[in-house]
């Protein structure tokens, strides 16, 4: 039985290897990096293909950011706190690689549970099954007080509860990002999606104060968007709150007439998420600006970061 012929190479025109056009270079390559070198040493040693390369892009634009004074805006969801960040973001708020910070709901309440009494983090999976999941009764009390205090002074809610822990006896406070950003200055806005939290089945939780405090933080954070041209916008970890927050933001920004065109944006997450993925890099960026995203770890990737920037 016959079969198909096979075809021969006979005629193939073919070229020489160094004739062609190949995205891999030795040039590009890691360093051989020494372990007595400094850390800058280490950051330059990574390859400068894919992520390495995008990596030392990213820290060469934060560091001419913080060089011209411009605006450095960091949203972080509580999972950064949760893993142990608190020192790391501190750091850098004191270095002034932070101009303004922005959580979720969540973050009040890890960065509170932190001050007050250095653990947080309950295990959701066995308190729901009997009831007990979010009834620590002083993370309800002190911060529904503080909002609603807050609320009643015109004040949003991330510097009502960053003026109570910084004002309090706690003994931990010294751990906490609210109490640190409200002594240097630095603004910081909480943005709440109400009955996401805890704390708002808490006794002590107003809607009414919720609302305005969450809003006032809102047009807050529309302020330091205000002033992002030529500056740096993070998002860690947050995969749906503060992507559509940032998203409403320029777009309020922009129609107020503020140029916002040329600003890098950069998303840190352990997986790859569409919000952050459309609303931090794709959609809002301007004709100038660059967008990056780094996946990997929190604990891993956030102090690689701050190490990259101070050294």
């Amino acid at each position: 039985m016959n079969g198909p012929k096979l075809s021969r190479p006979g005629g193939l025109k073919t070229h020489s290897l160094f004739s062609r056009k190949s995205k891999v270079n030795i040039k590009n390559f890691a360093k051989d990096y020494q372990p007595d070198g400094s850390f800058r040493d280490f950051v330059a040693s990574l390859p400068d293909i894919l992520a390495g390369r995008e990596f030392k892009d990213f820290i060469g634009r934060f560091k001419r950011a913080r060089k011209s004074h411009k605006t450095i805006l960091v949203a972080m969801g509580a999972h950064v706190i949760k893993v142990g960040l608190n020192p790391v973001i501190i750091r850098l708020m004191k270095e002034g690689w932070i101009s303004g910070l922005a959580l979720n709901g969540a973050g009040i309440i890890h960065d509170f549970e932190i001050a007050f009494s250095g653990r947080t983090s309950e295990d959701v999976a066995s308190q729901v099954q009997t009831g007990k999941f979010g009834m620590a009764r002083e993370t309800g009390q002190w911060l529904n007080q503080a909002i609603n205090r807050g609320a009643e002074r015109g004040i949003g809610l991330g510097q009502a509860v960053g003026e109570m822990i910084a004002s309090s006896d706690f003994p931990h406070k010294r751990m906490s990002l609210l109490a640190a950003s409200y002594e240097l200055g630095i603004p910081t806005s909480v943005h709440v999606a109400i009955g996401t939290d805890t704390i708002h089945f808490h006794p002590e939780a107003r809607g009414e104060t919720l609302g305005k405090a969450s809003l006032a933080d809102f047009f807050l954070f529309c302020s330091l968007v205000e002033r992002l041209e030529a500056g740096v916008f993070i998002n860690i970890g947050s995969a749906v709150v503060l992507p559509e927050v940032f998203l409403k933001a320029v777009s309020y920004v922009r129609n107020k007439g503020h140029k916002l065109d040329n600003f890098t944006a950069a998303v840190f997450d352990f997986i790859h998420h569409y919000r952050p993925a459309q609303n931090v890099i794709q959609r809002t960026l301007g004709s100038r600006g660059k967008g990056f995203y780094f996946i990997g770890h929190h604990e891993i990737m956030i102090p690689l970061l701050a190490a990259s920037l101070l050294a």
